[in-house]
């Protein structure tokens, strides 16, 4: 009587398990055209997590209330790995208490990744009243990331739209 048949059988039954498990179980081709599939992302640096389309990117806002700056990393649809961007800038329009406030996000070097202005992932913008709002409504009118463009991206700081 073989009994290792069984056993090997479930093995791999448990490892196909495993495999298909992540992010929904479907494909990394999958994810740009299929609809979202009510997941979310953990921030890298503990920031808001806006994601970009239908699963094609994610934006991570981090703020820094002392010293008035969001910043803005620019991350693959996993949320794992930061992708670089040829951007001089982008904007974000928000709303703090009825009042209309417009951030221009500047490209961010660093020496020890490589990147800068032109070839990087972050960007930094600051504003006065970054100090005292910790909540706001804000729109990406527009970024492009890795060829496709992204219009009108509408989230809350700090819940984000996920």
């Amino acid at each position: 009587m073989n009994t290792g048949l069984p056993l090997i059988a479930s093995t791999l039954a448990a490892i196909m398990a495993v495999c298909v498990a992540g992010c929904g179980g479907e494909s990394k081709n999958d994810h740009a055209a299929g609809p979202s599939h009510g997941h979310s992302h953990q921030p890298r640096y503990g920031g808001t997590m806006v994601e970009l389309g239908e699963h094609q990117g994610n934006l991570e806002f981090v703020r820094d209330a002392s010293a008035g700056r969001l910043t803005a990393y620019v991350l693959d649809a996993h949320a794992e790995n930061f992708v670089r961007v040829p951007l001089a800038s982008f904007t974000l329009a928000t709303t703090i208490a009825g009042k209309a406030e417009t951030l221009v996000f500047q490209p961010v070097a660093n020496t020890a990744t490589g990147e800068k202005p032109g070839d990087t992932s972050q960007f930094e913008a600051s504003a006065g009243w970054l100090k005292t709002a910790p909540v706001f409504d804000a729109v990406l009118p527009q970024i492009t990331v890795r060829g496709t463009t992204f219009k009108d991206v509408r989230f809350n700081f700090p819940k984000g739209n996920e």
